[in-house]
């Protein structure tokens, strides 16, 4: 007979930050702004016990609640960093053959004359994404991970090189630092 384990994670929530739960949606605010996230799953349950948060899974030992008690965990650390930090990843536009220009216009990344092209390639910038271009680095800022990440994608897909060998030309703009 096997025994059942609760599965039982604690976040300290710091004093600077506003932790609330309002059915599935975690919301904190911080000195940087503030985040919501909707988390649900069935078997786990979200408590608030003074400045600490409660992950627990009561009553299971299954390898795959482990796993999404450590995965709201995760999330739950991120909302906490970025509404305190913040978060920043760090571009550099390179090129060897065609000088490339970048610019913002709107909730837009554009980019000019990649590999000589006529027509600028264009990149989607989410809500809440800060973008500030110093000559070939580019850097983005924002409170929310998961948007910064995806704008970083967005503009280094717009920059793939297509029918050319990727081994000469390696014109691109490529994430440096997160």
């Amino acid at each position: 007979m096997t025994e059942t384990v609760d599965i039982k994670e604690e976040i300290k929530i710091p004093d600077n930050v506003e932790l609330s739960i309002d059915k599935n949606v975690v919301t904190l605010k911080g000195e940087k702004g503030t985040l919501s996230k909707t988390l649900f799953h069935p078997s786990v349950e979200l408590k608030l016990k003074n400045k600490n948060l409660e992950i627990s899974c009561p009553g299971s030992h299954k390898r795959k609640e482990r796993a999404l008690v450590g995965t709201f965990k995760a999330h739950i650390n991120n909302m906490i960093r970025g509404v305190t930090e913040g978060f920043e990843y760090k571009m550099r536009t390179v090129f060897s053959h065609f000088p490339i220009k970048t610019s913002v216009e709107g909730n837009e990344f554009v980019i000019q004359n990649f590999l000589g092209e006529r027509s600028p390639r264009r990149a989607q910038i989410l809500d809440g994404v800060n973008i500030e271009i110093h000559g070939e680095d580019i850097v983005l800022s924002g409170i929310d991970k998961e948007k910064l990440g995806q704008t970083a994608a967005n503009i280094e897909k717009a920059t793939r090189v297509k029918r050319r060998d990727v081994r000469v030309f390696q014109d691109g703009i490529y994430i440096v630092s997160k």
